[in-house]
């Protein structure tokens, strides 16, 4: 399997890089022995993410008398978990919102598709405690990654074949490339040197069954992926075929009459975030 993601690799050439500012802030916060200046001397090292936290500190969402002008204060204000989400998000952006044309997803669709998956995981998974919820949130916004490395080269598959029909994407990609997306991404996520916990739900978040001591997160994921292809939202080549897991309902406590439920918090959570990165305005 890894010769196979190897090789894979060699195919598309270099992974996007996670940049190294967003490596050591997410580092740091996954370090006990730091503390917040610690995280907000290396925030400022970057223009891009100081102008994220402040822009987000100081946004409509918290109403604060008095702006915040520091990343230190920010810091502090808005506390880990919630800089860890904004790192990551803002981290990607620039890789998810990009035109996807080998899964026939345009501009932007699969950057939307990621925040509405981590919405929903993360109002899903909230039963289950703030840290599980919060994991949720972030294997929802990774967990298609590994499209990124694919999609050049399924510019030029016909998958209208017909011996292709009712078999699921994910099917099709262990065909042509030996491992799917989400496996790929798994492997991106590990070269970011992200938490194991992130890599093995994004790797099993279509089979969240295998997920491990993970499942819960991975189903979570799943099930937002589930509403999201029928709210028809970032709806792909991939999109036209979806196995559901029964199981991650099980474990989630979920049923699937909820599913619509999900529905106005992703497409809200989505249209916040375009505002956010300035791709829409207020």
């Amino acid at each position: 399997m890894s010769n196979s993601i190897d090789a894979l690799i060699r195919q598309v050439g270099d992974l996007p890089p996670l940049p190294q500012v967003a490596q050591k802030a997410l580092s740091l916060i996954r370090n006990p022995k730091s503390d917040m200046n610690d995280l907000a001397s290396v925030l400022v090292m970057d223009q891009g993410l100081t102008s994220t936290v402040l822009r987000w500190v100081n946004s409509s969402y918290y109403g604060l008398a008095s702006p915040v002008s520091t990343v230190q204060q920010a810091v502090v204000y808005l506390g880990q978990n919630t800089i860890q989400s904004l790192v990551l998000a803002a981290s990607i952006s620039t890789f998810l919102y990009r035109p996807v044309p080998g899964y026939a997803l345009d501009r932007g669709e699969l950057w939307k598709h990621s925040i509405g998956i981590a919405t929903g995981a993360q109002f899903i998974a909230k039963k289950f405690g703030s840290e599980v919820s919060e994991e949720a949130y972030h294997a929802g916004l990774l967990c298609d990654i590994g499209k990124l490395a694919f999609e050049v080269l399924l510019r030029n598959i016909d998958i209208s074949k017909v011996n292709w029909q009712d078999r699921s994407f994910t099917d099709l990609e262990v065909e042509i490339f030996g491992v799917d997306h989400a496996r790929m991404g798994a492997e991106m996520a590990n070269r970011w040197r992200l938490p194991v916990s992130l890599q093995k739900s994004i790797e099993f978040h279509h089979r969240p069954s295998g997920a491990g001591e993970y499942i819960k997160i991975a189903s979570a994921v799943h099930i937002a992926d589930t509403a999201l292809m029928m709210l028809g939202l970032g709806l792909g080549k991939d999109g036209l075929r979806y196995n559901v897991d029964q199981k991650a309902f099980e474990i989630m406590e979920w049923s699937e009459d909820r599913i619509p439920d999900l529905f106005d918090k992703m497409t809200n959570a989505i249209n916040a975030a375009e505002i956010f990165i300035g791709v829409a305005t207020p």
